[in-house]
């Protein structure tokens, strides 16, 4: 019996399960909830900005919203070359972690670095979330055989990467020293 699925970079077959409903509606299942998540981000990000003190950071937030709203199309455009609809599942991991950023904001005090340092470490935990998803996601679509989805998913992936990178330089830079110099009220 032939096959005519091809062989990926590590030798294994891929189209091989494109077939595969089970692994098929997970996939679709988990671009749907990253898909909430994208959208949700975007609703969230405004917030960061405006309660960040430094304007490196701030700028960072609004780039980093450019490129979301751009993440968010990019699904639009994977679920359009899988001849689905686009359709969001809540994402509860990103409802969380969110949350938990809402919280650094209320717990911390508007102008400080103290509090810049937290709102980095709710965005790169947003941010390590969305490189471990896509990550998966783009090396399922190629198991399926969705090599269009699979490159859509890994450049957003290395987009996430970097802004990561950059959070990081910026809280190395000057952020997480400014902060350990602040004393309490």
């Amino acid at each position: 019996m032939a096959t005519t699925a091809s062989k990926s970079r590590s030798g294994k077959n891929i189209g091989a399960g494109a077939n595969d409903s089970l692994l098929q509606e997970l996939f679709i299942d988990e671009l749907q909830d990253i898909y909430w998540a994208e959208k949700h981000i975007v609703k969230t990000l405004p917030k960061l900005k405006k309660a960040a003190t430094s304007n490196e950071l701030k700028q960072a937030f609004e780039q980093h919203l450019e490129q979301t709203q751009t993440h968010v199309t990019r699904i639009e455009q994977a679920f359009e070359k899988l001849g689905k609809k686009a359709k969001a599942k809540k994402c509860e991991a990103i409802e969380g972690i969110t949350k938990e950023g809402e919280t650094i904001i209320e717990d911390t005090d508007a102008g400080t670095s103290t509090r810049d340092v937290g709102l980095i470490l709710a965005a790169q935990k947003v941010e390590h979330y969305e490189i471990a998803t896509y990550g998966g996601l783009a090396q399922l679509a190629e198991t399926l055989g969705h090599n269009e989805v699979a490159q859509l998913l890994r450049t957003t992936l290395e987009e996430e990467k970097e802004t990561d990178h950059k959070l990081t330089d910026i809280a190395e830079n000057n952020i997480n020293y400014q902060a350990s110099e602040e004393e309490e009220k």
